[in-house]
């Protein structure tokens, strides 16, 4: 992706060796990986030069994201923050939080380049350095909780169709095959309402409430799975916050009890203030 590409998209809106070479008596396992290691480079300098790839954020070749900028991606996600101060319409008019968020980072730099990649350059192999920051957030958030639900933001029909993958429910899967949400339940529960599902893209706070008012519901067959249950919304950006706003709404009116949210990224919206970091947003154990 050049130059240009890139400059286009700043607006916001692991393989191991088989461990089996001790059952071949006389085959030492250190041979096999390193054979095994010549052939997973080989194969990986073969799909650069016939599908060749670049950073995308600095451009340099070979890799979808490089060293460097992978580096500077996970520094910019080592300190999770309250974010809710900086989304009106999770505030009330006397500036109240009406829902805790914790964010990752902020929507910037390389993490702010790599998640539109991701989203709609069909970068998968990002996840896996955007996943561990999503994840990092969510601890940060539950703390040592057990039992509680990740209910993730479903995103639309068009964009999954456009996409072929819902980008937060791809993160989430990914952190829970290798383990990372132990004693946490990922509740697939939410879905958009029947409507035109146009986007949000450029919208101001008052629109954005407008037009996510009433778009999500509930699965019917999810319904009690919610009931009585510690929630936690997740999503990929946090903006005004309309769309955490009524995910929490559907949770909650299935009658799940929702603490908080985590997201992986948060902007800056105009003449809003930063809350500052305190704490977990759901209780301990139960």
């Amino acid at each position: 992706m050049g130059a240009e590409s890139r400059r286009r998209m700043r607006d916001p809106d692991c393989t191991t060796a088989p461990d089996d070479g001790a059952r071949h008596k006389g085959v030492p396992t250190a041979r096999l990986a390193r054979l095994a290691q010549g052939v997973g480079e080989a194969f990986a300098e073969l799909l650069a030069v016939l599908a060749p790839v670049e950073c995308v954020c600095c451009g340099s070749e070979d890799s979808a994201l490089c060293g460097t900028c992978a580096r500077r991606l996970r520094l910019l996600c080592t300190r999770p923050f309250r974010a809710e101060g900086q989304a009106p319409a999770l505030l009330t008019e006397n500036g109240a939080a009406i829902l805790p968020v914790v964010a990752g980072a902020h929507y910037r730099d390389e993490l702010a380049q790599a998640l539109l990649s991701f989203k709609h350059l069909g970068q998968g192999r990002l996840a896996s350095v955007l996943a561990p920051a999503l994840g990092k957030a969510i601890r940060t958030a539950v703390g040592d909780g057990a039992g509680i639900c990740l209910v993730p933001v479903p995103t639309t029909n068009a964009a999954f169709r456009r996409r072929g993958f819902s980008p937060v429910h791809l993160l989430l899967g990914r952190l829970g095959r290798v383990g990372a949400l132990p004693g946490l339940h990922v509740a697939d529960a939410l879905k958009k309402a029947p409507g035109p599902g146009r986007g949000q893209k450029g919208l101001g706070r008052g629109e954005r409430e407008r037009r996510v008012r009433g778009s999500m519901t509930v699965r019917l067959l999810r319904k009690r799975s919610l009931q009585g249950k510690a929630c936690v919304i997740v999503d990929d950006v946090l903006t005004t916050g309309a769309t955490l706003a009524e995910a929490a709404r559907a949770v909650t009116a299935a009658g799940g009890v929702v603490c908080g949210a985590v997201v992986l990224a948060a902007t800056r919206p105009p003449a809003a203030a930063e809350s500052p970091a305190h704490g977990p947003v759901t209780p301990g154990p139960r």
